[in-house]
């Protein structure tokens, strides 16, 4: 645990090797990333943690004030507490809250991953007018069925992410939290939609990125993570075949994968002494023209210098 002055956030640390901090999603703790932890087979250092409200974090946002920088804070205090650079990972609105860190900079990432992020600002500010509409009027009408007394409102939000039916398939306890964590959820809510996010807002992400999203996900979902893999700058974009919002989960070796070759792929960038892009390439050709005519310029010099010497001998 983390005494924060905001107060305490849940902290969990295992293995060695790279820090990758985990980030759950809304009605859910680290435990979530357990699959994902157990796909690795110890490569990493794994710091789970939970989001404000949920698990042993303490909430520190209300309704008149749900800012995503309180929940950017409590994460910061679980980065700053590693010691190093990390390899942040969100998943859902732990995503998003993921992405407000890497946006403020004030700790220090190594790379920062996305997977299914509710980035329902970008899709309002990138005139996607039908994907936006669907997040609001699910949202809008699971709060008033909420406030109408249906302890069970949530089950609407939870299948609109994974389909018909996946409420209702989870254990009696995944459904009795998910309930229980009703009204930190909806506060969630309001912290995404008080999230501004622009293609001017996103260039300044200056960490490696990747962007994952499933190929069986809601529509809305997949639009907004196909922006966020665009305007981020140098991002990678990878659809899962077959999975939808909760793959951390239901496919949790491809997930493990993908950030593992992310986490890899920024180590071994790192310890080159450059990366190798085209960029690079047409540096230094055109440097290497520069060089040559200056080479032959310095031996036209050098000739002309010679033969006048020659004249004058004679």
């Amino acid at each position: 645990m983390i005494d924060d002055v905001g107060g305490p956030v849940e902290y969990d640390d295992c293995g060695a090797g790279p820090t990758v901090v985990l980030v759950p999603g809304s009605c859910s703790t680290g435990a979530a990333w357990r699959p994902v932890i157990a796909a690795w087979e110890g490569q990493f250092r794994c710091v789970t943690t939970s989001l404000l409200g949920y698990g042993r974090t303490a909430e520190r946002r209300t309704a008149a004030d749900p800012c995503i920088s309180h929940e950017a804070e409590a994460l910061e205090a679980v980065i700053r507490k590693t010691g190093g650079p990390v390899h942040l990972v969100g998943h859902s609105f732990g995503g998003v809250v993921a992405l407000a860190v890497a946006l403020r900079n004030r700790v220090a990432l190594a790379s920062l991953a996305i997977v299914e992020a509710p980035a329902v600002e970008l899709l309002r500010e990138s005139d996607e007018h039908q994907h936006y509409r669907a997040f609001r009027q699910l949202s809008e009408a699971y709060f008033a069925d909420f406030a109408n007394g249906n302890k069970e409102a949530i089950a609407s939000m939870i299948d609109f992410y994974g389909g018909a039916g996946t409420y209702a398939s989870w254990p009696p306890r995944v459904r009795a939290y998910a309930v229980e964590t009703t009204p930190v959820n909806i506060l969630d809510w309001a912290s995404a939609y008080h999230f501004a996010l622009s293609e001017t807002v996103l260039s300044a992400v200056k960490v490696p990125t990747l962007v994952l999203r499933g190929g069986a996900s809601h529509p809305a979902i997949q639009r907004a993570n196909e922006l966020l893999g665009t305007h981020v700058k140098g991002a990678s974009l990878l659809t899962i075949a077959g999975a939808a919002h909760f793959m951390i989960a239901t496919h949790a070796a491809e997930v493990a994968r993908a950030v593992a070759h992310l986490v890899h792929g920024t180590r071994t960038s790192r310890n080159s002494s450059r990366r190798v892009t085209p960029e690079l390439i047409a540096f230094h050709t055109r440097r290497a023209h520069q060089l040559r005519e200056e080479a032959y310029r310095n031996m036209g010099r050098a000739l002309q210098a010679l033969l006048i010497k020659i004249v004058r001998r004679r």
